[in-house]
């Protein structure tokens, strides 16, 4: 169960190799987490992660391997987490994503249903099944990513951010599917963030670091909020630029 503070100490990611993932998951060991299980592609890699929560503080970690790409598996997947945290789960991270080329995938049918499996479907079976469970414990949060891309798709990303789009309103739908039941969710928007996935990108406008990412999605899990957006100047940006007329949209977003 969370402690008296309200942070988690038992907690689930899948995608537990992700650089945001990882810090934050860092930043929760720092704070109370001790029992966890990391999820992901790579078994060295998540053996990697789970020596450093160990040398932050962490207890008990356990790993389970997976591929995103294959969304049938998520359920199984899911399960397997369960089983291997062995106790309630106080905190389930969904921080699975592929970015891609747009230019290069996107008249590429294997690419495209590929991209739309990892940020989309995979995400989307697991949380049913994390929901049944989550409800069934009576308790329990679950923090999705998804991206301020998804508030309003450009030409230049539109499979990873179409993708990302659906699965935020997914979560919204989801989230009162959960009201009253002792489960909450909260959809981390992040903007551009300087990681491993985006090596090799100009910054753009309010890029931050994964330092400052994570303690702002820290920052969002000790509140109620249902959605966490990073840096939280993006809100208001966004706000502005969902509203503007679509030939203004496509202008602004060519000129990036």
């Amino acid at each position: 169960m969370e402690n008296a503070f309200g942070q988690p100490q038992t907690v689930i990611v899948f995608g537990g190799t992700s650089d945001i993932s990882h810090a934050v998951t860092l930043r929760l060991v720092k704070q109370r987490a001790r029992r966890l299980v990391l999820a992901g592609r790579s078994a060295e890699s998540l053996a990697a992660r789970g020596a450093e929560l160990t040398a932050a503080g962490a207890t008990d970690i356990s790993t389970v391997t997976f591929e995103a790409a294959r969304p049938e598996q998520a359920g199984a997947t899911v399960a397997a987490a369960f089983d291997a945290l062995g106790a309630p789960a106080d905190l389930v991270v969904i921080a699975v994503g592929l970015l891609g080329d747009q230019l290069a995938m996107e008249n590429d049918a294997a690419a495209s249903a590929e991209m739309a499996a990892v940020n989309y479907s995979w995400p989307v079976a697991a949380l049913a099944e994390i929901r049944q469970r989550l409800v069934a414990q009576g308790s329990g949060r679950i923090l999705v990513y998804s991206s301020v891309a998804a508030i309003r798709v450009r030409r230049d990303n539109y499979l990873y951010a179409g993708a990302k789009a659906g699965l935020d309103r997914f979560c919204e739908g989801l989230a009162d599917s959960l009201v009253d039941t002792g489960v909450s969710i909260q959809i981390v928007r992040p903007g551009m963030v300087r990681t491993k996935m985006t090596t090799g990108m100009k910054d753009v406008p309010f890029t931050t670091s994964v330092d400052e990412c994570a303690d702002n999605i820290v920052k969002g899990l000790g509140t109620s909020a249902g959605i966490i957006t990073s840096p939280s100047i993006l809100k208001w940006v966004f706000l502005v630029l969902l509203h503007l007329p679509r030939p203004i949209w496509r202008k602004l977003a060519q000129a990036k």
